[in-house]
């Protein structure tokens, strides 16, 4: 009774609910779809001259089918994890970790080597 739609009868408060909720699932949708178009993929990064040379190096070692572009900063939190900042460049190793985990990759950073999550490379 307290309630400003207290006084309200159940068929138009109902009616009122289902009116908002339809209303709130379309704005969903409509963020949704906007939300899809205007967010960008993840792009190929520029390089620094020094970033540059690691990447040569790593092409000279394990060939340039082997590249990989991290698209987000990866924060290491395991043993043998790396932590890498967006846009470095890899060079894969083994598509597996040593439980036979695929999502987990092991990779070279140009020194050092270690586990990334799979889904933040992208091929370069």
């Amino acid at each position: 009774s307290q309630m400003p739609h207290g006084r309200m009868p159940l068929s138009s408060f109902w009616k009122m609910v289902e009116d908002t909720l339809h209303q709130s699932g379309a704005q969903v949708c409509t963020f949704r779809q906007t939300f899809e178009t205007v967010t960008p993929s993840p792009v190929t990064q520029p390089l620094n001259p020094a970033e540059e040379r690691k990447v040569l190096s790593l092409v000279s070692k394990h060939g340039p089918d082997k590249l990989y572009q991290v698209t987000s900063n990866i924060s290491g939190s395991k043993d043998l994890d790396l932590t890498l900042q967006r846009g470095q460049i890899v060079a894969l190793l083994q598509s597996v970790d040593t439980k036979g985990n695929t999502s987990r990759w092991l990779v070279d950073a140009g020194g050092p080597r270690g586990f990334v999550p799979a889904g933040k490379l992208q091929p370069y």
